[in-house]
């Protein structure tokens, strides 16, 4: 008997295993496509705004006209009108994006693929910290807000909720860096490291890389955690009214075990299908705490190719934005595979 259902495990494993990569390769698949359409839309966009990178240097007096035709021919720029020459530079990005090269940033002179791979780090730094954060704070505090539910606990918290979506980023990333300058140097002013990072040993540039971390992430969690706590609370006071809580109640079983083994686990889906959109909502969220505290991310990156008119800088950053997202949403499905094995891969979209 201990045989056969070991023998059931191992199939169901298997089973599973191979309906995890057929659905990854599916996702891989599809992921193409859509990376495909956001290029050509992003491209599309990018044109339709008025003038290019070369008009700023035409300003210059000392930037020949002879020079301005050389970077034109460089870039591989033309005329917005002129569609034929267009698609063909678009062609030409996309085989060399297929291979890996990004193209080359005006701005900053130098491939584009270097200047991602030097920001996305720090980028996935603050945006990993703050997911961990904002779940660590929203979860159980949608918890006890759902538990007590019209209690005075729960009408502050849903207060604290109210104010903490309605204020504006901006003003939250300038109070607390109005907060590091009272407090320094306890809190940085601002930047990923120290000036002397590179005389510390590996685990002193660890502790002064989170040091750095700590105001930024806490902009970006002040902005996150109260919608998800909002969620957490309604998706938990939904699943506490069913049928099947009242009964478990009604067995004897402990209102701890009922909320955090029965309740809970069933409210969490919602949650998981969040995360992949949250993981790369922060992108764009990040564009206002790495302005503010200094921090070499992503959204800098971004922020200086469209104030350049930069085309293959803000089309490879964009790029980065949409794998992101498709990552993300992937990682989401896969998680919530996991937390509810009743759910099939096939039936996620």
């Amino acid at each position: 008997m201990t045989l056969a259902k070991r023998n059931l495990t191992t199939q169901a494993q298997d089973l599973l295993a191979g309906e995890t990569s057929l659905y990854i390769l599916k996702r891989s698949l599809q992921a193409i496509l859509t990376l495909l359409l956001a290029s050509i839309l992003c491209f599309a966009i990018i044109q339709l705004s008025p003038g290019n990178f070369l008009d700023t240097l035409r300003q210059n007096p000392r930037i020949s006209p002879e020079r301005i035709e050389e970077l034109k021919r460089l870039f591989g720029l033309s005329d917005k009108k002129d569609f034929p020459t267009l698609a063909n530079q678009y062609w030409k990005w996309l085989i060399q994006a297929v291979q890996g090269n990004l193209g080359l940033s005006m701005h900053y002179s130098q491939p584009v693929s270097l200047l991602i791979g030097r920001r996305i780090r720090a980028t996935l730094e603050l945006a990993l910290a703050s997911i961990v954060l904002t779940w660590a704070i929203a979860i159980p505090l949608g918890i006890i807000g759902a538990v007590n539910q019209n209690k005075f606990i729960d009408k502050f918290l849903r207060v604290i909720s109210y104010t903490a979506q309605g204020f504006p980023s901006f003003v939250t990333a300038l109070s607390l860096l109005i907060i590091a300058q009272i407090c320094y140097p306890l809190l940085p002013v601002g930047g990923r490291t120290s000036i002397n990072h590179d005389q510390m040993n590996a685990i002193e540039q660890l502790f002064d890389i989170l040091w750095h971390m700590i105001l930024p992430t806490i902009a970006l969690t002040i902005t996150g955690f109260a919608g998800l706590q909002r969620i957490t609370r309604g998706e938990l006071l939904d699943v506490l009214r069913q049928d099947y809580i009242q009964t478990a109640r009604a067995k004897g079983l402990s209102e701890n075990r009922v909320i955090y083994i029965h309740a809970l686990r069933n409210a969490i889906n919602p949650l998981v299908t969040l995360l992949g959109f949250e993981f790369a909502s922060l992108l764009s969220g990040a564009f206002i705490a790495e302005f503010f505290f200094n921090w070499p991310g992503l959204g800098k990156l971004i922020l200086a190719g469209v104030t350049a008119k930069d085309i293959y800088l803000v089309m490879g950053s964009l790029m980065m934005g949409a794998v992101m997202l498709i990552i993300g949403n992937l990682f989401a499905d896969l998680l919530l595979k996991f937390v509810d094995p009743r759910i099939k891969l096939a039936d996620l979209k």
